[in-house]
């Protein structure tokens, strides 16, 4: 019998509307996403079911958002009696897998993940860093391009290694274009620029890391109910100390993505569900193994049900 995975997505994946549908027809969930207004303290669900998008998708607002989305899908697809072997989150993502594994409770995950955004927001002044997508160029051409320009004094560096040929880079605005460059004449097939507010999981980021720390440090973590595997390793990992490690180490490591796929299916994994809005990661996952898998969303009602009908 294969193992299921829940996939929690990360920063991109929110948008206006998003858990409204389960908002207005789950009671259960309602009183999920009422919660974090009240912990919060703002009206998060107000933002996040009619935007204005340029203010939801700032990471301060965006973080808990789509935490509170993923959690609202979790809810839905627990009560349809579906659950996970193992679990994994992209960058933001990967607290909700800790909160879906009972490692953090929902409102210490809320307040974590509303800090961390607001500390990657300060981290580096706006305009000075930048992300880009670079496809169709293989991971050691891409890590070249990065150390050359590196060792130069610029910094850059490999962020997302999200599936074969699809690798963000993140670091200061000059070095992240002179790396464009590079791969355009590497041949790689689009370099795209992210509209991103800051360089993510670089080095740029340590200023938050060290600021997270202090907020994460005395926070209780406690053992799993199932393993999580975290992005700086694409492992998986039951021990506490370890996971609370990992999520700080995380606001400037690569988030190992496509490594996480594959090691899911080493552990027997065939049927990936990806809690929350969009479809980034099932897309990802087909792009990492196209046969022998199923992928299922749980972004509405209408797609938990689909879920549950093919799973029963």
């Amino acid at each position: 019998m294969g193992k299921t995975a829940f996939l929690f997505p990360g920063q991109g994946s929110q948008h206006p509307g998003m858990a409204e549908a389960f908002y207005k027809q789950n009671n259960d969930v309602k009183a999920l996403i009422d919660e974090a207004d009240r912990i919060l303290d703002y009206p998060l669900s107000g933002l996040m079911f009619a935007g204005p998008e340029d203010e939801l998708k700032k990471t301060e607002h965006a973080q808990p958002a789509l935490l509170t989305a993923e959690m609202a899908s979790l809810e839905a697809l627990k009560q349809k009696g579906i659950k996970a072997d193992f679990a994994a989150g992209h960058s933001l993502g990967e607290y909700t897998a800790l909160t879906a594994a009972g490692v953090i409770s929902y409102e210490n995950a809320l307040r974590i993940v509303k800090q961390r955004g607001l500390f990657m927001e300060e981290a580096v002044p706006a305009g000075d860093g930048t992300m880009s997508a670079v496809m169709g160029l293989e991971r050691e051409t891409v890590e070249r391009i990065c150390s050359d320009i590196s060792s130069a004094g610029g910094i850059v560096q490999a962020a997302n290694l999200n599936a074969p040929g699809q690798i963000v880079i993140s670091g200061d605005k000059d070095a992240v274009a002179k790396a464009e460059e590079m791969a355009q004449q590497e041949n790689a097939k689009r370099v795209i620029s992210l509209e991103v507010s800051g360089p993510f999981h670089s080095r740029m980021m340590e200023p938050a890391q060290e600021k997270l720390r202090s907020a994460i440090e005395p926070i209780t973590f406690s053992k799993p109910a199932f393993p999580v595997l975290s992005n700086v390793n694409a492992r998986e990992e039951t021990d506490p100390a370890q996971l609370k490690q990992h999520v700080i180490e995380q606001v400037t490591s690569p988030v190992y993505w496509e490594d996480t796929i594959r090691r899911l299916l080493e552990l027997g994994v065939d049927t990936f569900i990806e809690a929350g809005p969009g479809n980034v990661l099932g897309g990802l996952v087909r792009r990492v193994q196209r046969r022998g898998v199923n992928v299922y969303s749980a972004q509405d009602p209408e797609s938990v049900e689909k879920t549950a009908a093919a799973l029963s």
